[in-house]
């Protein structure tokens, strides 16, 4: 087994007034040759928007766009013609493909937007742009590891073009559970939302992350109640 620990207090971090985002890979302004990616995860940015404010429209291409709404509701246009509001509780995921544009807003007046925002290389390139965003929080599984994500259309979660597998482990102080890599050349980045976990003798506190690989599986240990995202991915791009 390999592993890699990025303490939250190493990310890197901007602070643009309206935004706050701290960064685990490099992104814009922070460029750090050692943290550039995780296999096919190139982007993992903590961000905090503050109300009435957001991202103008922008363009993408070629990569798979995850967000996860941790507070606050965000409102989300795009160059298909979709409109949406995603919240806490729900995930949302673009492919770029062939290119799409986009906007992102915190359209309420009193309250901010944290959310996660994942970049994943997909493995087709030049797809049709596609949207798509469900309820996660209807599938809540309390000590369990509950699928969010995977390659597949007709599997738990929404899917993306890559041979990825996203959970979230809402774990009470205690328990402990095996997570077993679904795809041989994989390897998971644990991430810490909130509370506190154990894997191997590696601690992990709140906002920390944990890159695993070369091995099959590995244990998870809830030191706290603990609200932890796992993201496998594969680690040749």
């Amino acid at each position: 087994m390999k592993t890699i620990l990025h303490k939250a207090a190493t990310r890197g971090f901007a602070d643009h007034g309206w935004l706050k985002s701290h960064h685990t890979f490099s992104f814009a302004n922070y460029y750090n040759p050692e943290r550039m990616n995780f296999g096919v995860l190139r982007v993992l940015n903590d961000d905090m928007v503050e109300s009435g404010m957001g991202f103008g429209t922008h363009p993408h291409r070629d990569m798979e766009i995850i967000s996860i709404p941790l507070e606050g509701d965000l409102e989300h246009k795009d160059s298909m013609g979709t409109t949406a509001v995603i919240r806490k509780g729900e995930i949302q995921v673009m492919s770029a493909g062939s290119g799409v544009m986009h906007s992102e807003y915190n359209r309420n007046s009193d309250e901010k937007v944290k959310f996660l925002q994942i970049w994943v290389i997909p493995n087709k390139m030049n797809v049709t742009p596609r949207y798509d965003q469900i309820s996660i929080k209807e599938n809540v599984k309390p000590n369990d590891f509950q699928q969010i994500l995977s390659p597949n259309e007709d599997d738990e979660g929404v899917w993306i073009h890559q041979d990825a597998w996203f959970n979230l482990a809402n774990f009470d102080q205690g328990v402990s559970k095996e997570y077993r890599i679904h795809k041989k050349g994989n390897g998971v980045y644990v991430f810490v939302l909130k509370g506190g976990a154990k894997i191997g003798d590696q601690i992990l506190e709140t906002r920390d992350g944990f890159g695993i690989w070369e091995t099959d599986s590995f244990t998870l240990e809830a030191t706290e109640d603990a609200e932890i995202l796992l993201m496998e991915v594969p680690m040749e791009m």
